[in-house]
């Protein structure tokens, strides 16, 4: 430095110590000499102050630093390291640039701002990720970035600690710590660890967080939080340790705390149906909850809270039962408190009250019991060396007995929810390496100190020595690094504090020895302190207490009261409860009281939830470790993770004591500062070498004070080297590093005011000149503006004058006019009047009679329904009694018709009738019967004696008939059914109560919607007419500007609309390539089209469903589909499904059907076989060789029903194998024929075996009910019983049983009459006539339902539009007669409107067949002519033969039609040739866009030979081999660049050759012949839009990757404009802190880069003939990616926030600006999209300082939202003294000037915004006839036509 150089002088700013604000700056008014005992200050306020100076009083005051330094980003940057310094940057950037974050060398200060900020989104997120430290502003991402690439880079575990005082954001902080490691190490399979990462937080919060007097959310534990990572670093797991839950804060709440969340979570829950049984109410109720007096947090709702805990709970695996366990618990503990002891008259026992609701509870939540423990909460076990008493306690050590419990319940619940959390966040992966999290308290001093206070503050000195020691390690291995020499630095050690507490015979040892004595005291172990450590340094006793010792830790003195260090040292619980507890009958409580040491040992996992224990066990009982040893030694093991690990540092500052919002109280802030060891890494800091240069920038920002010589040399670091040594004096100021210079402490500020120095001379020098040249401007303009003056003034006197005459000539015009007016005026006035008064007076006559017309034409109407309905009624009357009628005459016909059938049936003449062939038969078969009479008469005996033995068993069963309709009397039943009815009357009845109810409410609501209808009609009149009258005056006004933003809104909107389309089919894409990808992953084989069969067991599974019985209708449905093959072709028969789920269905059904008739089949044979061995008679064994057949019938339909099944599924298998093989299309056909006739083959027999199985069924429930209706009607007849019920039955029963009699005595005829079999046949023809007969009766039957089916449809119609028409009848009578004529205006409109519309429908239908029969004609019409041509050219070839080769030959040349033939088998060499194998490059020098024109004339010959198939199958594999070229190069910009050409031109080719007019406008007439004749491929070309949208999302996602890393480093980094970009001072966190500096580090991109790789982009496009318009919205998205990511690091970076930055960026996007002008861009919308950024360079170059200026601003910077303007505003940094910051009060101008606008709240532009790609029809005027194919393609099967 200078000799001269005395920093104490005039001007200088220094600071002073004050009693209220810490520190007070001030300003030297005159120089300071060494020795002098006064130094003349003045305040800010203008307070002169003589400031006493001594080397024993007062040091010289600290120094302030230069303006530009104020506000740095890191402190360490700061020329003068001390504590106003820091104190003061911190104040500045938290108040006025609203900035929590500030970095101090390796640690992050962050500064609770009571409020919600935007800055943690996951834009911010996206920002900060993969960005160095220093690049951006301080930021809790930037330090998990940080620990997250050097975990990646040096392959080592991290650490982030979080401490800070209660309230200062510890949690806040790590939980953003957390979120960031879960956006960024995302877990790579579907697990979602780092959802359930996250999900912990919730949990922890609610158990361990509460309010306390700092903080509505303190943590009232210590947490480490290890994210596991793989080796591709993705997060895998996790798992947490804690330490020091505060379990005193269960049972005790100091005023206007609260207890832990989770306790006032249940209780505001308590109303859920879940929770009744917990029997909680309000939180007030209850004693642990209520001791704060306030149990509401401020805009917190519990009950929500609790939701979310519930959903975290789940997410992490815990089941419902176990959290339903927890809650018990939790509720148990708050009983627990409730439970009132009460004393006795002793003093010296208690009891628990007498009926104790709490203490129910508590035992019922437990599982426990009451009588132990309302015994055990009241007694005590003292065991000595030979017995065991019972010794009653005292109300006192009761209470406190019972608290103890409540938190040793609530610390082993806390501890076993985080060990679940931890089972649910390991991972049986391998773990490759983790980031730590530490959220542990900071340092703690109350007016009482107690045992917490004392382990906390003991953990934060273990803390604050491994951070001196890191600092230190780091400065010490920089200077080795840079190879300067260093000598050791002295900082505080606090080993010696340490040692007091932790070493042997320290305070935690001799706390343990005292806690082992029987009857130790917090007195006594206080006395031993006093005579132990009486003489350490650290160790003081106060002079006023006997029982309190003071501890000097490196932040303060802090008085420990030792009252409690002992009870909370040993943390007991009387073993008599624990055994009650581990005897409960809950599993989950059980298992929280077991000792760890007592389980079986089991597989450990990574990291346990506690610390490990390494001393062993005691065996004594009490065996339970002391709290202060348990968190000594995780606090040991703590210390190694920390040390194993790369520590990073984060520490919390709390602002004030209030929690208000961004306001900073000085004193707080220094004792938080002193406490947490920021300002101990200053004083190391400052201590050697705090400010640090690279040499690029000491020459950069230094080159002013050098010679013009020294700028010119190559080696600027012998430049700088010889600048400082003739700047700086003293060598031992600086020192020279490999890469950077060092300063000692204050040398910066010289440089810098050397600088300032010189920049304020050149100045001068340029001032006087510009004013100069100023003043020689201003005389020569007075003196050019004199003479315009004088000149302008004469013109104007004599053009007054000319004036004046005009104006009374205009006058006297006027005057004429006006009264002509007014005369004219006042008769109009009167005729208008007039008129008036005789419109209203016709009107009203002309509705009087139209109104008296309308009440008589009303009245005809409703007498005519009236008659009506009255003639309907009488009508329906007479019908229904005629039916009547007619249905008892029909009913009683078929009655006699059926007996005589009957009788008929069992009489032989009616089998004469019906074999009257057979009369020579029966004449044998009479011999036969008189030899056998005498056969016959013995068989007659023998039935005599049967029919004996029957009537004595008639007998029988009548009596015990008797006896069970006595057992079971019908009377009861008949009564309840009768009680049934009556109740169901009664429910009737209330139902049509409640109805009428309904419809007088509902017409009392209808009558006040009406009346408030009616008042808004009239409101809505008053406004239109208002609006009207606006309308009026607003309409000349805004006729152009209407226009305009009518328009605007349209395109508004269509590109909103055309948006969101494009981002669905972008989503798609995405799906669709995902798909593609899996589908290649796992080698599936090729998808097969057509119905995805199941398998055979879910086949059998669904068979096996309860389905109702198959119908005739189903079976027609069955055909009717097989109908729908034949006619939709074989090809979409494969692909249609309803096909075969009808045929499953059928079969299902039939499965079903036949199931249901074997369990019928089944009753029926046991009831047969019960009969037959009840009734011996002699037809038992034709009936059981009846149902023997008809069992083996059965069995035989049922394998057929199975071989058919087995048929219909092969058929299934054949039919999707065949469609899913290319085979060709005969074979296809033969299949398709092969399957129907095998499904109509398969069908027929179904019927056929379903018919069958009908006959057998009713065959075998006929002979059933016959023989029981037998057996009844015997017992009945036999008994004598009468029913007069049931007259009817009762004589067709006798009938039935004398035809019984009578066919059982005629057997034996019968069975000689069968002797051949003939009367058999005859039996089996009479069955299938009653057959037919059944199945036309069931025919008739349906269609008869149907009928009555479609009748009752129709009824229901009727009835619905009867409603209607009655509602709008009363609707119309409620309205008033002006209101009637309206509504049936209306209405007729609305009809004439449907109607109109109905007819449109049927033109367009019309117009669309007469342009399909005109495209016909016409192409007849050309075949025609061509017919007619060649037959003229064959004439005149017989004549001339020469000359009509030369002519055909030409006229081929010249017809040639422009499209090319190929064979369907050299479809794939086609795509293969033209898509799959080509490049770019092999057809550049081709027309562009060739592939596109020869798919197309391959598309047009298709379609001239008029088949489908061709035209389908060539577009389809087109479109497909483009996706998957555009997959396999995914990354290749010319490439995909390249087929968004061909598809567009491809589409365009479509559209402009499509016969539409639309497109034909701008077609030559040869184009327009070339249209396509036969198909409309409109739906292709929305499938080809959609593939030229999916090419250019893509297109856009590979240029934004290649440009992206260019953005930054172009716009902002790179100096185009040569020596205007200033450096600053850099601190630790220089812009290469995260990288090795030894390495060449990262490319750097300027702005000349950026434009050419633009270029590049420009020309691929174009040379490969994209459309200029899509050209214009490709570089339309580029620029918003360039100004959005420039935009974002601008609002997140300081350093590029000034005066030269923002010329700098207004230079680059004018250079952006100019490339766009010249390649035709300008146009496309792409310079409006860096307006943004334009804007924010505009706002950092403009003035800042008065409200002209401000509102400028507003109005200036109209694309930047009010966020971002203010950030910037904030962010601004001047680089010189010349520059100025800009005020609060300016900021604060600036947002009330913003307040209307509507901006969203987001701060970062969203650089994944894509716009609307808009694809405009842009023909082609190349004629498809010319086109050439160069032979290089190899496609020489092309046939030219």
């Amino acid at each position: 430095m200078a000799s001269d150089y005395n920093p104490y002088c005039q001007f200088t700013r220094v600071w002073i110590p004050d009693q209220d604000d810490v520190w007070k700056a001030a300003e030297i008014t005159k120089d300071y000499k060494e020795g002098e005992p006064v130094l003349h200050l003045q305040l800010e306020d203008g307070t002169p102050l003589e400031y006493q100076v001594g080397p024993k009083s007062n040091a010289l005051p600290f120094l302030r630093n230069p303006d530009i330094l104020v506000g740095e980003n890191d402190l360490t940057a700061l020329s003068y390291l001390h504590e106003p310094a820091v104190l003061h940057n911190l104040r500045v950037r938290f108040l006025e640039s609203n900035n929590i974050y500030t970095y101090c060398g390796i640690v992050l200060v962050a500064i609770n701002p009571y409020e919600q900020l935007q800055i943690y989104g996951e834009e911010v997120i996206t920002a900060y990720s993969g960005q160095n430290m220093g690049d951006m502003d301080p930021h809790i991402f930037a330090v998990a970035e940080e620990a997250y690439k050097q975990m990646a880079r040096d392959e080592k575990n991290q650490s982030i600690i979080v401490s800070g005082e209660s309230g200062a954001g510890k949690t806040v902080s790590a939980k953003y710590a957390m979120r960031y490691f879960a956006t960024v190490g995302g877990s790579s399979s579907d697990a979602n660890v780092e959802e359930k990462v996250l999900a912990s937080n919730p949990i922890m919060e609610a158990i361990g967080n509460a309010k306390t007097t700092r903080n509505d959310n303190s943590s009232r534990f210590g947490k480490y939080i290890q994210i596991v990572f793989s080796r591709h670093y993705h997060i895998i797991g996790a798992n947490m340790r804690t330490y020091l839950l505060e379990k005193s804060r269960v049972v005790f709440q100091a005023e206007e705390e609260r207890n832990y969340h989770i306790f006032y979570q249940l209780c505001a829950s308590a109303t859920l149906p879940e929770f009744k049984e917990l029997g909680l109410t309000s939180a007030e109720d209850f004693t642990y909850t209520s001791l704060g007096e306030n149990i509401f947090i401020e805009g917190v709702n519990d009950a929500e809270d609790l939701k979310r805990t519930r959903e975290a709970f789940t997410l992490l695996g815990i089941k419902e039962s176990n959290q339903s366990g927890i809650f018990k618990i939790l509720a148990s503990i708050l009983h627990l408190g409730n439970v009132e002891i009460i004393s006795e008259r002793d003093g010296e026992s208690c009891h628990v009250g007498r009926n104790d609701v709490h203490l129910e509870h508590f035992c019922r939540l437990l599982g426990v019991e009451l009588k132990q423990m309302d015994h055990w909460l009241c007694h005590r076990k003292l065991a000595t060396a030979s017995e065991t008493y019972v010794k009653t306690m005292s109300c006192k050590q009761a209470n406190n007995a019972r608290d103890a419990l409540a938190k040793h319940i609530y610390a082993r619940l806390f501890d076993w929810i985080v060990e679940h959390i931890n089972k649910a966040l390991q991972t049986s992966s391998k773990q490759h390496s983790f980031i730590g999290v530490l959220d542990i308290y900071g340092f703690e001093t109350f007016e009482v100190n107690s045992f917490e206070q004392f382990c906390i503050n003991y953990a934060n000195e273990k803390l604050q020595q491994q951070f001196n020691s890191h600092v230190f390690k780091l400065e010490q291995e920089e200077y080795m690094k840079e190879q300067i020499p260093w000598t050791l630095i002295d900082f505080y050690d606090n080993q010696p504090c340490i040692d007091l507490i932790e070493a042997r015979l320290g305070i935690l040892d001799l706390l343990d020895e005292e806690c082992k004595v029987p009857k130790g005291t917090d007195q006594n172990w206080a006395q031993k302190l006093y005579k132990q450590h009486s003489g350490s340094a650290h160790f003081q006793k106060p002079r006023m207490s006997n029982t309190s010792f003071i501890i000097i830790h490196f932040a303060d003195k802090v008085e420990y009261q030792c009252e409690g260090f002992l009870e909370k040292n040993r943390d007991t619980v009387y073993e008599e409860q624990i055994n009650i507890l581990k005897a409960s009958q809950f599993q989950l409580v059980a298992d929280l009281f077991q000792e760890k040491d007592d389980l079986p040992s089991s597989k450990s996992s990574k990291v346990n939830v506690r610390s490990l224990k390494t001393v062993p066990k005691v065996p004594n009982k009490e065996h339970r470790k002391t709290v202060g040893h348990q968190f000594r030694s995780s606090l040991h093991l703590l210390m190694d993770t920390l040390n194993a690990t790369t520590p990073h540092y984060v520490r919390c500052i709390k602002p004030n004591d209030f929690k208000e919002a961004f306001s900073f109280d000085s004193r707080r802030a220094v004792q938080q500062l002193r406490a947490c060891g920021v300002l101990e890494t200053i004083r190391i800091s400052a201590a050697g070498y705090p400010s640090r240069w690279t040499y690029p920038d000491f020459f950069s920002r230094y080159r002013v004070l050098m010679r013009k010589s020294d700028l010119s040399s190559a080696d600027k670091k012998q430049v700088c080297k010889n600048l400082l040594e003739t700047l700086i004096k003293e060598p031992d100021m600086f020192q020279f590093g490999k890469t950077k210079i060092f300063f000692r402490a204050g040398q910066v500020a010289y440089l810098e005011k050397l600088r300032t120095d010189k920049f304020r001379s050149a100045c001068i020098k340029i001032q006087k000149t510009v004013r100069g040249w100023l003043q020689r401007i201003r005389y020569r303009k007075i003196r050019r503006a004199a003479l315009e003056l004088q000149r302008y003034g004469r013109g104007y006197l004599a053009r007054r004058y000319a004036e004046f005459l005009r104006q009374n000539r205009a006058a006297l015009i006027c005057q004429k006019q006006y009264r002509m007016v007014r005369e004219r005026r006042k008769f109009l006035r009167i005729r208008r009047a007039a008129m008036t008064i005789q419109a209203y007076t016709r009107g009203m006559f002309t509705r009087r009679i139209y109104w008296e017309f309308l009440l008589h034409h009303k009245a005809m109407i409703i007498q005519k329904h009236v008659r009506g309905w009255l003639q309907r009624k009488k009508f329906l009357r007479a019908r229904n009694a005629a039916i009547v009628i007619q249905c008892g005459f029909r009913r009683m016909q078929a009655k006699r018709l059926l007996k005589q059938r009957k009788i008929e049936a069992r009489s032989a003449q009616h089998l004469k009738k019906l074999n009257t062939g057979m009369e020579n038969k029966i004449v044998q078969l009479t011999r036969k019967m008189d030899e056998q009479s005498k056969e016959l008469k013995t068989q007659n005996e023998q039935l005599l004696t049967v029919n004996a033995s029957l009537g004595s068993e008639v007998t029988k069963l009548q009596k015990e008939l008797e006896l069970v309709r006595n057992q079971q009397p019908d009377g009861g039943k008949v009564m309840s059914l009768q009680e049934e009815v009556e109740k169901l009357r009664e429910e009737l009845q209330e139902a049509h109560t409640q109805r009428k109810k309904m419809e007088e409410e509902h017409g009392s609501e209808k009558l006040s919607l009406t009346q408030r209808v009616e008042e808004l009609e009239r409101e809505n009149s008053l406004l239109k007419t208002e609006k009207e009258e606006m309308n009026r005056r607003i309409q000349q006004q805004a006729k152009n500007s209407a226009e305009d933003l009518s328009s605007s809104s349209l395109e508004t909107e269509l590109d909103q609309e055309r948006e969101r389309y494009q981002n669905l089919l972008k989503e798609f894409s995405r799906l669709e390539m995902r798909y593609e990808n899996l589908k290649e992953e796992v080698s599936l084989s090729k998808f097969h089209p057509g119905h995805r069969r199941t398998t055979s067991d879910q086949i059998s599974l669904e068979s096996d469903s309860n389905y109702p019985s198959v119908s005739t209708s189903e079976v027609g449905d069955t055909e009717d589909s097989i109908q729908l093959v034949d006619e939709m072709g074989v090809e979409k028969a494969a692909m249609d499904i309803s096909l075969f789920m009808k045929l499953q269905k059928r079969v299902r059904e039939l499965e079903t059907e036949r199931k249901r008739l074997q369990v019928n089949l089944d009753k029926m044979e046991e009831i047969a076989k019960r009969k037959g061995s009840e009734a011996k008679s002699p037809t038992s064994d034709v009936e059981t060789a009846d149902l023997a057949y008809n069992n083996l019938k059965r069995q035989e339909l049922e394998s057929e029903n199975k071989k058919l099944k087995n048929d219909l599924n092969d058929l299934r298998k054949t039919i999707s194998e065949r469609a899913s093989q290319d085979s060709s299309s005969n074979e296809l056909q033969d299949s398709y024929n092969l399957l129907l006739s095998q499904l109509r083959a398969a069908n027929e027999e179904l019927d056929a075996r379903k018919e069958e199985v009908l006959i057998l069924r009713t065959q075998i429930v006929s002979n059933v009910q016959l023989q029981e209706q037998s057996e009844r009607i015997e017992s009945e007849v036999d008994g004598g019983l009468n029913n007069s019920k049931e007259p009817m039955d009762k004589e067709e029963a006798l009938k039935a049983y004398h035809g019984l009699c009578e066919s059982k005595n005629n057997l034996q005829d019968w069975c000689l009459l069968n002797e051949d079999g003939e009367l058999g046949l005859a039996y089996q023809g009479l069955k299938q006539v009653a057959r037919l007969l059944e199945a036309q009766l069931q025919t008739q039957t349906r269609q008869h339902r149907d009928e009555l089916e479609a009748l009752h449809t129709q009824i229901e119609l009727l009835k619905d539009d009867i409603e209607k028409k009655q509602e709008l009848l009363n609707y119309t009578s409620s309205l008033s007669p002006e209101a009637k004529v309206e509504y049936s205006v209306q209405q007729e409109i609305t009809r004439l409107t449907n109607d109109n519309l109905d007819l449109k429908e049927l033109v367009e239908k019309l117009e669309k067949n007469e342009r399909k029969l005109k495209k016909q004609l016409r192409i007849y019409m050309k075949k025609v002519q061509e017919l007619a041509a060649a037959q003229a050219a064959a004439q005149s070839g017989s004549s001339k033969g020469e000359l009509t080769r030369q002519v055909t030959l030409q006229r081929k040349e010249k017809d040639f039609e422009g499209m090319l033939e190929y064979m369907k088998e050299d479809e794939v060499l086609l795509i293969k040739t033209l898509i799959t194998d080509i490049r770019p490059s092999s057809v550049a020098a081709t027309v562009p866009c060739l592939p596109a024109y020869i798919l197309f004339m391959c598309i047009r010959h298709a379609d001239y030979v008029n088949d489908d198939q061709k035209v389908e199958s060539l577009l389809t594999s087109t479109i497909n081999a483009i996706k998957k070229v555009l997959k396999r190069n995914n990354d290749d910009f010319e490439m995909m660049s390249f087929w968004l050409a061909n598809s567009s031109r491809l589409l365009h080719c479509l559209k402009q050759y499509s016969g539409e007019e639309a497109f034909m406008t701008q077609n030559t007439p040869k184009q327009n012949e070339h249209c396509l004749k036969n198909f409309d491929l409109a739906e292709y070309r929305q499938v080809l839009s959609d593939l030229s949208i999916q090419i250019y999302q893509q297109l856009i996602k590979v240029a934004e990757g290649i440009i992206q890393p260019m953005i930054v480093s172009a716009m902002l980094e790179s100096e185009s404009i040569p020596s205007l970009a200033g450096v600053k001072p850099m601190g630790y966190r220089n812009r290469s802190s995260s990288m090795d500096t030894d390495a060449d580090g990262p490319t750097t991109y300027t702005l000349q880069g950026l434009i050419r790789q633009l270029s590049q982009f420009n020309s691929i496009m174009r040379d490969q003939g994209l459309d200029p318009e899509i050209v214009g919205q490709v570089f339309r998205q580029l620029f918003h990616c360039i100004n959005a990511v420039t935009l974002n690091n601008l609002l997140l970076r300081k350093d590029v926030c000034s005066w030269s930055a923002g010329m700098q960026l207004r230079y680059n996007t004018s250079q952006l600006e100019e490339w766009l002008r010249a390649n035709n861009l300008f146009q496309s919308k792409a310079s409006a999209t860096l307006e943004p950024i334009i804007q924010a360079a505009q706002l950092l170059q403009v003035k800042k300082k008065t409200s002209q200026d401000a509102e400028a601003i507003c109005s200036l910077c109209t694309a930047l939202t009010v966020q971002q303007i203010v950030k910037i505003l904030n962010l601004y940094t001047p680089l010189n003294e010349f520059e100025e910051r800009v005020t609060v009060s300016f900021i604060r101008n600036i947002q009330s000037n913003l307040q209307e606008r509507n901006d969203p709240p987001q701060l970062l532009m969203d650089t994944k915004h894509t716009f609307p790609v808009l694809f405009p029809y842009a023909p082609s005027a190349l004629n498809l006839e010319t086109m050439h194919i160069p032979a290089s393609l190899g496609l020489d099967f092309l046939i030219r036509v």
